[in-house]
């Protein structure tokens, strides 16, 4: 886990500041490519909604990226919230892996 003190950015400021803008492509324009509604995309850009992995495969599609590109930037940001939201959590127990136990040298020579 790497940590860190700042939230991720929100896939949909990536899809907007790094896809959209930069390649001037309109939310109706990208609604059209995608077949996803131009009011769902607005609620993505504007941090409304996530991105579910069935938008990732055709934000790739369309946009020439990966869908783990989109997924990795949404899990990223979960985590993040839910880490930060259960801070203070801590359970009533935790069960250890067990010690892995040192293989016998007869073991090797047979």
């Amino acid at each position: 886990m790497i940590p860190t003190k700042r939230r991720p950015t929100y896939p949909g400021t990536i899809l907007k500041e790094m896809y959209l803008k930069p390649r001037k492509i309109s939310l109706r324009a990208l609604s059209e490519a995608t077949g996803i509604s131009r009011k769902h995309l607005s609620r993505i850009v504007n941090g409304h909604v996530g991105i579910s992995p069935q938008v990732a495969v055709k934000l790739a599609t369309a946009l020439d990226t990966t869908p783990e590109l989109w997924l990795n930037a949404q899990r990223n940001l979960d985590l993040y919230d839910a880490r930060e939201s259960l801070r203070e959590w801590k359970p009533k127990r935790v069960f250890r892996a067990p010690e892995p136990q040192a293989a016998s040298k007869s073991a090797y020579l047979s």
